[in-house]
């Protein structure tokens, strides 16, 4: 009965994430591009809540791994590095087009590549040591990015590049809105069903990973690194894969934030960027995948819907107040009620004990002893070898 529901709520749950944008194009592009922006920064928390929620890592340099991935399809998707180099034009005199089956690993590997070598030299800091370090790394990238226009003209600094190609693959441009007989379906939606397909995978490897031995590590390490390293985990290469895992995802959304745009900047990878990353793990719930959407949902979406909110209330006061600044104070409130109303998350991982008591499974009875109905606790004096402990007395 409890499989038949599942099965129901997930083709329920197909349907409308299939028919979303159909929906929604219907009132204009806008609501659309929402959707795929709010996909986008799902794919980011999830990365992130590998190395926060699973190994207990606090990561405040995250979006230096957005870029990177930004940065490589700008690189390999547009005329910028033929038009700069005589060498690259003499050997792509047509430029670089490169597939999304060619970016979408490089960007997997480069970005995991960096996770590795920022997680190499924080092994041994935690808590705000391990946050400082990480934000400087973030600031790095985005100095480097902003700086590396001279002597060699590799990222164009401040301008950005642009004239990126939109992914195409299969003969299929998600560029150019794709007719089915009378009906058409635009580039924004064609995107969506990218993004979703990216995200669906991201969810399933992550819920496997937490799962396997691999996640069951990471958790020991979060919870007691000392214990954990006495057990036999190699807290080193645990770290390091966190680290890696995590960085990988973000530099696959990365190089379909570069696609979905057409353009990058520096700009686009502020140190904001990874606070609104990191809040969205917090406020959905830490370590826990539904509530890690959640979160990116409402924040990626929020600042959108309070356009709506905002623009009015400027207009009431004739203009003395901006927009933009209501709508981040509306976001900031909201965040405050929710950690005060919610302080483990909208949607927090259930506690093992308690989900046991909902199950009403009884703990695992020692050997020799009969197991207590569920509910029904054992008086102390009726445990195996009570009468032979000795009592303890605290001075």
């Amino acid at each position: 009965m409890k499989d038949t529901k599942k099965i129901v709520y997930i083709g329920i749950a197909a349907i409308f994430l299939l028919a979303l944008p159909l929906l929604l194009q219907s009132q204009g592009n806008a609501w659309v591009r929402i959707a795929d922006i709010a996909l986008l920064y799902v794919l980011l928390a999830l990365g992130l809540n590998i190395v926060v929620g699973y190994a207990g890592l606090l990561d405040l340099g995250y979006v230096a791994f957005f870029a990177i991935g930004a940065y490589l399809f700008a690189l390999l998707g547009s005329p910028h590095l033929t038009d700069t180099f005589p060498a690259m034009k003499a050997m792509f005199p047509n430029g670089l087009h490169s597939s999304l089956l060619l970016v979408i690993p490089a960007a997997f590997g480069l970005a995991a590549l960096f996770g590795v070598l920022l997680g190499a030299p924080t092994l041994k800091l935690r808590g705000d040591y391990l946050a400082i370090v990480t934000l400087g790394f973030g600031e790095i990238i985005r100095v480097f990015l902003n700086n590396l226009d001279h002597p060699f003209n590799l990222t164009n600094g401040p301008k950005g590049i642009t004239a990126i190609d939109p992914v195409h693959f299969w003969g299929l441009n998600l560029g150019r809105p794709l007719k089915l007989g009378d009906y058409t379906i635009s580039s924004v939606s064609l995107y969506y069903y990218l993004f979703l397909a990216l995200v669906l995978i991201t969810i399933l490897i992550s819920h496997r990973l937490q799962l396997s031995r691999i996640g069951r590590a990471w958790m020991a390490i979060r919870e007691d690194e000392i214990a954990a390293k006495a057990m036999g985990i190699n807290t080193r290469n645990m770290k390091l894969l966190a680290f890696g895992m995590g960085a990988s995802f973000g530099g696959v959304s990365g190089a379909m934030f570069a696609a979905f745009q057409g353009f990058v900047s520096p700009e686009s990878f502020s140190l904001m960027e990874s606070v609104m990353i990191v809040a969205m793990v917090v406020l959905g719930g830490i370590g826990h995948l539904p509530g890690v959407i959640l979160g990116a949902v409402l924040l990626a979406a929020l600042p959108e819907v309070l356009r709506y909110v905002a623009g009015p209330l400027q207009a009431m006061t004739d203009g003395r107040l901006d927009a933009s600044i209501l709508r981040q104070l509306f976001i900031a409130l909201a965040m405050i009620v929710i950690m005060l109303v919610r302080p483990r998350g909208l949607w927090p991982s259930p506690e093992h004990g308690k989900s046991l008591q909902r199950k009403g499974v009884a703990p695992a009875p020692a050997s020799g002893m009969p197991a207590a109905a569920p509910g029904v606790e054992t008086p102390a004096d009726e445990l195996p070898g009570a009468a032979s402990r000795p009592m303890s007395i605290n001075p």
